[in-house]
């Protein structure tokens, strides 16, 4: 079967993009496969942390850094949902509603989308004050309460966020303490516009027009409403692996099993960043695994 492609990535958030960069440099002809923005998840965030560069840097401006970079290397940006992968006759292929692509190589780096709480209200009130973008949103709820759902870094960090506008941020966690890194709940704990509210969950979104209230289901039985204008939840993500071939192994939460050097159990399938089974969920993580994948990659087509 001819190959138009070197390597196919699928993704053009960071781990995406750093592959392909790393594979356009080593002179392998390389497209990227993009169903939504470029960037990934890590476009919602301010200031990254620890950051990449030099200077510091938002996740849009370092993702915008890198399509540029790969643009001038010559990797084509395809921009079009991946609806399949395909193997056999020594290539594989990449499948959107468009067409049907071949390459000798496809390094899955779909990453993944955050957890809904799955409570009533929740899809009804999307946009309408239940949001995923701390950054993105926290301005329009300029002196208004607002609640953040989870007790990892990504909460905790949304929360010093919000904090920054609002009266006051509740911080929903089920756990008796946080998850996250100590310089984060620490921060967490010398704000005072962040309550804690800890041994709970929410049961329910309400409100008109947009979010008036949530209902909070403590531990111990008791359910509290709280007045608030926005909900962010930040319980976890769900990893974007339904188009990789069913014979990739996957672990408990869907994400996509590799060996060290990131290829999957089918010969020619790779998976980086937040779709696979293991990795450690830090931009480093991302990049890290990106170059090392390319690398294995470049040492087995050259």
């Amino acid at each position: 079967m001819a190959t138009a492609y070197d390597v196919l990535v699928i993704g053009e958030g960071v781990s995406g993009l750093t592959a392909a960069r790393r594979l356009a440099e080593a002179g392998l002809k390389t497209a990227t496969l993009e169903a939504q923005l470029f960037g990934g998840l890590v476009i919602n965030v301010n200031e990254l942390d620890p950051s990449p560069a030099a200077h510091g840097v938002s996740g849009a401006e370092y993702a915008a850094e890198l399509m540029q970079a790969n643009a001038e290397l010559g990797v084509e940006s395809i921009q079009e949902p991946v609806t399949e992968i395909r193997t056999g006759g020594g290539a594989v292929e990449v499948v959107t509603a468009e067409a049907t692509r071949t390459a000798r190589h496809v390094i899955v780096a779909s990453g993944a989308k955050l957890k809904r709480l799955g409570i009533p209200g929740e899809q009804e009130f999307e946009g309408r004050g239940v949001s995923q973008c701390a950054d993105c949103d926290g301005p329009m709820y300029q002196g208004e309460a607002v609640v953040v759902v989870g007790g990892g870094d990504s909460a905790l960090q949304e929360a010093l966020v919000l904090a920054q506008y609002c009266d006051k941020v509740y911080l929903v966690h089920r756990g008796d303490r946080y998850s996250a890194r100590s310089d984060y709940v620490e921060q967490v704990g010398e704000t005072s516009n962040i309550v804690p509210l800890f041994n709970a969950t929410l049961a329910a979104v309400s409100g008109d027009n947009m979010v008036k209230s949530v209902t909070v289901q403590h531990n111990d039985g008791r359910t509290e409403p709280l007045a608030c204008a926005g909900v962010f939840a930040y319980i976890g993500l769900t990893p974007n692996s339904d188009i990789v071939p069913p014979a990739v192994e996957r672990d408990a939460a869907g994400c996509v099993r590799t060996n060290e050097e990131f290829e999957t159990a089918v010969p020619g399938v790779w998976a980086i960043g937040a779709v696979r089974s293991g990795y450690a969920g830090t931009l480093p993580d991302a990049i890290q695994e990106a170059e090392r994948a390319a690398d294995a990659i470049r040492q087995c087509l050259t």
